[in-house]
This record gives C-alpha cells, sequence and structure tokens, in this order.
C-alpha cells in the first residue's frame, strides 16, 4: 500500500546561469547548522571542481542534505548552462518540487523557460524564489507578472500558478514572504519548501526500486550511482538486478556492497534507505544513468527520458607539432583514448567515438561550452593533444534532405550596437524573430539562427558591443539545411621558420596583422602567429635578426616600438581557428597551427580544394 514519508523532502535548485542557486544553497546549508562553529567555509561551497570556482558556474548537478524541524531536506543544486542541460533533465526525476530562483533585475531569461519547461513537463510544484532583492536597480513586482507570465506561456495547471513567492538575498542570507518585510533569516524559504513541497509517497512493503538518476565516479570504488528509492526498502548486501527502460534485454544480477544517504555536504554509510530516500550506491560496474536497481523477484524498470543528443563535434588528435611532447605528461594515443572514455563514466550527454585512424578520436557534446570545459580539465592534468574546429551534427530526415540544429538566441544589447549585431548575425544566416525594449536603454533580439552560425561569434559579439552585451541561446530542435556560409573574414599570419621569435622579426611582422606571440616565444613552419588584416593568409619570418655592419650595431635594436600581442583565452582560440587549422593543446600552451604544415603541401592542398 502507497504510503507518505513526512520526514523527508526532496527538491531540486533550478534558475539561469548566475541567478543565484549555488549562493542560495550556501545560505540554507550555514543556517541550518551544517557548518560547526567558526568553521571556514569559502563561497558557493556547492562548486567543488576548479573550473567552476573559476569561472562561477555549476557544471555538475550536486547533492546535499539539510535538516530543519526534524525533517530532512534533500537539495540539488543543478547547472543553469544550456550546454550542461543533461544535468538537469534527469535530476529532476529524483525530486518532489523545485525551486526557480529569479533574478529580482533581469526577470525570467530563457535558461529559465528551458528549465521550468523541463519541470512543468513532470507536474512539479513550484516555489518561486526571487533572489537579490537587495540590488540597487531590482524591479521585484515587473518581476512577478513576468514570472506568471511565463508559467502561462508553458501552460501551467491551477496549483502551478498558484506557487508561492519567496523574496530573498543569497548573499545577505535573508528572505521573507512579502516585500514589506525586510527578512532576517533563511526560516521563511524552509517553512516553504516543508509546508508546500509533498513529501515522497511509495509503497515501503514493494519490491526495491531505485533509479538511478547521476553516476559519480571515484578511484577508489569506481562507479557510484545516485537515485531515489521510489518503492520498497534497499539494504546493503542485498541481491538485486539492474534493469533500463529503453533496454529491455538488459538484466545484470548483482549484489550492494556500500550504501550512503546524504549528510550537509557529506556521504553517510547507512545499512538500508527507505522510499523517498536519495542515496548513493557502490559496486555495481556497469552502472549506467536511467537503470533502475530492484528485487530479483520483481523486475520492473522505471520509464526515463531519453538525454538530448549532441549538436556538435571536435576531433581530439594526438600532438604532432615539432613541439610536441616537451610539455605534456600523458601524451600517446593510448592515454587520450584512455582519458575521453573514463570521461563518459560520468557525463552523459557526451559521445565518444574511435575514427578510421588510431591518432584521431570525435567527441560530441552540447556545445562550445561542454567540449571547452572538458579539454581545459584534461590540460590541468597534464595532457598534450590537438583538436578540430568544432562541427555541428547534422541529420538527415526520411525524404533524404540534410537538417542541422538550430539555436534560438536571445541578446540584449545597448541600443546603439543593436544594428550590428543584427547586421552580423543576418550574414550568419540568423533570422530576427522578435525585437523589443529591453530594461534601462537595453533593446532584447531574438533570432533563429543555425547553431554553425554562433560557432566563433560569442568573442566579436563581446567586440562589437564593448562588453556590454548579454548573449544566451538555448537548442530549438533540428530544421533543413540553411546554406554555406563564410566563418573567417580574415587571414592567418603564419611562421614559415622554425626557431625562437625576435624583436627584429616582430617589428617587420606586425605591420602585416594582429600577432599572438610575443620576443623569444618558440615557433614552427606552420604555426599561426597572428590574424591578417586581409582575407588571405600571409607567411612571415619572425625569428630573422638584423645583420650587423660596421656602422650599425646590435643594441640598436632596443629602440623598435613592438605592438603588445593579442593573448587568446582557450574559448577565444576555438572560436578562432579554422576548418583548416588545429590547436594546440597543452599543459602551459596553446598554439594554432596549419593542419598541414609544410607550405608546398599546404598549397597544392588550397589548390585541390
Amino acid at each position: 500500500m502507497k504510503q507518505t514519508r513526512n520526514d523527508v523532502r526532496n527538491v531540486a535548485i533550478i534558475a539561469h546561469v548566475d541567478h543565484g542557486k549555488t549562493t542560495l544553497v550556501d545560505g540554507l546549508l550555514r543556517q541550518s547548522g551544517v557548518f560547526r562553529a567558526g568553521q571556514e567555509v569559502v563561497e558557493r561551497v556547492m562548486d567543488s571542481g576548479d573550473i567552476e570556482k573559476e569561472r562561477g558556474i555549476t557544471i555538475m548537478s550536486k547533492n546535499t542534505a539539510i535538516t530543519y524541524k526534524d525533517i530532512k531536506i534533500n537539495v540539488i543544486d543543478t547547472p543553469g548552462h544550456a550546454d550542461f542541460g543533461g544535468e538537469v533533465e534527469r535530476v529532476l526525476k529524483m525530486v518532489n518540487g523545485v525551486i526557480l530562483v529569479v533574478d529580482a533585475f533581469e526577470g525570467p531569461m530563457p535558461q529559465t523557460k528551458f528549465v521550468l519547461g523541463k519541470a512543468m513537463d513532470l507536474g512539479l510544484p513550484v516555489i518561486v524564489c526571487v533572489n537579490k532583492i537587495d540590488r540597487p536597480e531590482a524591479r521585484p513586482k515587473e518581476v512577478i507578472d513576468e514570472v506568471l507570465e511565463l508559467l502561462m506561456d508553458l501552460g501551467a495547471d491551477d496549483n502551478q500558478l498558484d506557487c508561492p513567492f519567496v523574496f530573498a538575498s543569497a548573499k545577505a542570507g535573508t528572505s521573507s514572504l512579502s516585500l514589506d518585510e525586510q527578512g532576517t533569516d533563511m526560516k521563511p524559504l524552509l517553512d516553504t519548501i516543508i509546508n508546500y513541497i509533498p513529501a515522497p509517497v511509495g509503497d515501503p512493503d514493494a519490491s526495491t526500486q531505485v533509479l538511478i538518476s547521476t553516476i559519480d565516479y571515484n578511484e577508489y570504488v569506481g562507479r557510484i550511482g545516485v537515485g531515489k528509492v521510489d518503492n520498497g526498502v534497499v539494504k546493503v548486501n542485498q541481491e538485486v538486478v539492474v534493469v533500463n527502460h529503453h533496454e529491455p534485454e538488459r538484466r545484470i544480477k548483482t549484489k550492494i556492497s556500500k550504501l550512503y544517504e546524504y549528510d550537509g555536504l557529506g556521504r553517510v554509510e547507512v545499512q538500508e534507505a527507505k522510499i523517498g530516500s536519495i542515496v548513493a550506491i557502490s559496486g555495481i560496474e556497469d552502472l549506467k544513468i536511467g537503470d533502475t536497481i530492484c528485487s530479483v523477484d520483481n523486475q520492473v524498470a522505471i520509464p526515463f527520458q531519453k538525454i538530448s543528443e549532441p549538436t556538435i563535434s571536435m576531433n581530439f588528435i594526438v600532438n604532432d607539432s615539432p613541439l610536441a611532447g616537451q610539455e605534456g605528461k600523458y601524451v600517446t594515443s593510448r592515454h587520450l583514448r584512455d582519458r575521453l572514455y573514463r570521461e563518459l563514466n560520468t557525463d552523459v550527454s557526451l559521445r565518444v567515438e574511435d575514427t578510421d585512424t588510431t591518432e584521431t578520436f570525435k567527441v560530441s557534446g552540447r556545445g562550445e561550452l561542454h567540449l571547452s570545459v572538458l579539454i581545459e580539465t584534461m590540460r590541468r592534468e597534464g595532457f598534450e593533444f590537438a583538436v578540430s574546429k568544432a562541427e555541428v551534427i547534422y541529420h538527415t530526415d526520411e525524404a533524404g534532405h540534410k537538417l542541422e540544429p538550430m539555436e534560438k538566441c536571445y541578446i540584449d544589447v545597448p541600443d546603439e550596437f543593436s544594428g550590428s549585431v543584427i547586421q552580423k548575425l543576418g550574414e550568419r544566416k540568423g533570422e530576427l524573430v522578435n525585437m523589443g525594449a529591453g530594461n534601462g536603454g537595453y533593446t532584447r533580439l531574438e533570432f533563429n539562427i543555425p547553431s554553425r552560425g554562433l560557432i566563433g561569434y560569442r568573442g566579436e559579439f563581446m567586440t562589437d558591443t564593448k562588453g556590454n552585451g548579454i548573449i544566451n541561446t538555448i537548442f530549438d530542435g533540428y530544421a533543413p539545411y540553411k546554406g554555406d556560409m563564410n566563418y573567417r573574414k580574415t587571414g592567418s599570419v603564419i611562421a614559415f621558420e622554425t626557431g625562437e621569435a625576435t624583436a627584429y622579426g616582430l617589428f617587420n611582422a606586425q605591420d602585416r596583422g594582429t600577432l599572438f606571440i610575443k620576443t623569444g616565444d618558440k615557433v614552427y613552419s606552420g604555426m599561426v602567429i597572428g590574424t591578417s588584416g586581409k582575407s588571405e593568409d600571409v607567411e612571415v619570418n619572425v625569428c630573422k635578426t638584423k645583420h650587423l655592419t660596421n656602422t650599425r650595431t646590435s643594441s640598436s635594436d632596443e629602440a623598435l616600438r613592438l605592438v603588445p600581442p593579442r593573448i587568446m583565452s582557450l574559448e577565444q582560440c576555438i572560436e578562432f581557428i579554422d576548418n583548416d587549422e588545429l590547436l594546440e593543446v597543452t599543459p602551459t600552451s596553446l598554439r594554432i597551427r596549419k593542419r598541414i604544415l609544410d607550405p608546398t603541401l599546404r598549397k597544392r592542398a588550397s589548390f585541390k580544394k
């Protein structure tokens, strides 16, 4: 018989990027006594990865648990970026309600709509938390109306429209239930969670059923499956069978070796877990997201939506440049292959395929950010490799027509820059669907654009809007191919000699374009050292020194004025490279190079084209 477990609540925090989800979890943890008095706590404690801390973004969803009024609240912090949407989709299967965090100034943004739509499809109740209420330019009253409009657009039922609003400042750790009150702590939000989010329901006497929604990986114990106990009880040393809704023939008989529940930021070992508990299970080797762990006597899989397919791919290639192997620790194809396949243990949205050569692997993901985070992680681990330009993944329909992935692109720009943004996106096959007034002298533009039209655009967008524009994109299905487009209008400046760059060589080369290197940098023939002002590539010798005669001395070189080089980040390099170029990635350097280093062979290849 179904029963309600009143001492547990399971809730996910969803929001657009930078609206304060992770900071809100911090506030809840601090005030529920998870940290002992005097314990030093970093900000955004849930963002545990180095890259998450530096960029201030959440990449992997994280679990935590707090106890309030003798009720255990399991909180799951989710990513806001569309590239990590695969994380959000499946986490919602573990919870009975969501807290939607909305910035009191920005209001609902594209990603808010995406994550809220997923919660609505599952019929989950929503608590709206209007955050950053203490921002000087906050406009909470308008934001409430915008959220209600969004709920109507998404087809919310009467219960969902009647959702409670909580006004908070996650940073200050305060919340209140009305705009007129100044909150002092997080209790109003915690009370709302307990009163409004339903307690989990299940049959404690039925056979065991646990749906795995997230996979964690640990060097010592291997794969750890995280999921919610839907029915029955799960115990240590219990004989179980792993089944999957999408693969009816898959049946793995196994035993549960260890069982954990969440407490604060840590995992606590338990002997058994009841319905509604979020548990971590270790000891099952081939566990996948979407698997159901069930009793031997009743092997029924719980339905689970398929993870969205990747839309963009890149080739990861063993580095074969003249400087290969000098800076990295792991450089062989075996190292590269093992590392890429290991990433599949925890990242569901990623695909890795072997190609016809052992040196190259095709890696597909949800977007440029998704792949660049993987590249950055591997770099820090000591890997050295090369990557090709990102390409979109095409499909074909029944009639054999070519289909390509499309994005909805929302842009907020100061009014004076809207013209150049419309022109640039028009050239990239973008179609302006909507144009309206944004907040405070900004224009809100909405485009339908092929995913490949956005490759390499963000850097250009930041330059065009002088850093004041905000661009948000969201995947919008497949549509017929929109025709060829030209990505880059400028050529590359290429070094044609191997050696070290000299001041004299750079001084002569800087008139040919913007350079990426400085005096003393190692270069090799075929390496891209700058971007040219013209559309064709230019070759220069940056290693040459001035001939000494009795009237000239080498010290006169010191008078040369060099323009500072343009230093590019990993994302900017990925955006910059063209189809005939590669990005060489090592723990200490990023070098752009031509695929074919030899100038004669390169010319021959371009003639064949």
